[in-house]
């Protein structure tokens, strides 16, 4: 690639280059091409199959529910460590 085609491609990106810099970078070009070439490659080579069922099996991961403890088992422990009570109702500060 040539620094006009540098140029060319900086002002589409609205990126300020100078000419120093665009000759610099269309030498750099090359480099940066293969290494995408290689990265492609790599991904091409490892393409699994995001759909494959068999492999990526619709499960449940949640847990079964289990039998609920009584309702109220727990409140008054709950309530006895609370700063400030109302009842049985926890009481906090008005914040609107």
């Amino acid at each position: 690639m040539d620094a006009q085609k540098v140029l060319n491609l900086a002002k589409l990106a609205r990126i300020e280059m100078g000419a120093e810099e665009a000759e610099k970078l269309s030498n750099e070009f090359g480099a940066i091409l293969n290494y995408v070439g290689e990265v492609k490659k790599v991904e091409e080579g490892n393409k699994v199959d995001k759909f494959d069922k068999e492999v990526y099996a619709t499960r449940n991961v949640m847990r079964e529910d289990g039998e609920p403890h009584e309702s109220g088992l727990y409140t008054e422990q709950i309530l006895k460590q609370a700063p400030a009570r109302e009842g049985d109702y926890l009481k906090v500060k008005k914040i609107l």
